[in-house]
């Protein structure tokens, strides 16, 4: 299979060397200042840009008839339009906050504890990622991914950026570390107790792994997917 890369950072360097170790090739690799590429040849296009650059790249791919994964964050202000777009050309697209398979489980594992816990209301619901000082965006798209999980299953209506008395409000609590590739923390806090579930990246390969196989799943499909929809769950 043919990729496509836009964007060259440690999270390109990184698929691309996992797709490599599975067979394929990498046909172009475009970077913020890049300007002369082709992507004829492309099967599928993985997107780890950055947020100003995210949208204009997906679009490019549907013109193109390019399958694209993407799994740049800090642009979803965008996601409807970016949807419809996909439509309007008879794309096929996939974004994720975090294409890690275990990040994924985690997800699926968060909404199950959240459905749980909507009946007990001693319980106060928080969140903290932390991530490297290169992360952009605050907080994570993990994060919020997370905090929708919970929104979904339980009263809460909203979350913030911050420590909030309000009830209805999750509050997100973002570190920026050195050298940290993620790590989530979800934690129901009582007077007598606290529950907490955590996912700990070790590496940025199970983000490139997931991604390479998000994109083998959608080469020639057509149509918005998720990664539930790669992974079956």
């Amino acid at each position: 299979m043919n990729i496509a890369l836009f964007g060259y950072g440690k999270m390109g360097k990184t698929i691309e060397r996992i797709a490599l170790e599975r067979g394929h090739t990498i046909v172009a690799k475009i970077d913020f200042d890049t300007t002369d590429y082709d992507l004829s040849s492309a099967d599928v296009a993985i997107d780890f840009s950055i947020p100003k650059e995210a949208f204009n790249n997906i679009n490019l791919c549907f013109k193109n008839s390019i399958p694209i994964v993407s799994g740049t964050t800090g642009w979803l202000d965008k996601y409807d339009e970016a949807v419809a777009n996909c439509k309007t050309n008879n794309g096929a697209f996939i974004y994720a906050s975090n294409y890690s398979l275990g990040v994924n489980l985690f997800f699926e594992l968060n909404k199950q504890l959240a459905k749980l816990m909507s009946k007990f209301d001693a319980y106060e619901v928080s969140l903290e990622e932390t991530h490297h000082t290169q992360k952009l965006d605050a907080p994570s798209g993990t994060a919020i991914t997370l905090a929708e999980g919970i929104i979904e299953q339980t009263s809460k209506e909203k979350w913030s950026l911050d420590v909030t008395e309000d009830e209805k409000t999750i509050p997100i609590i973002s570190k920026r570390i050195e050298n940290v590739p993620g790590t989530h923390v979800t934690s129901y806090t009582s007077e007598v107790d606290e529950i907490e579930i955590t996912h700990t990246a070790k590496n940025r390969d199970g983000f490139a792994l997931g991604a390479v196989i998000a994109a083998e799943w959608l080469k020639d499909k057509k149509g918005v997917f998720t990664m539930k929809d790669v992974l079956g769950i």
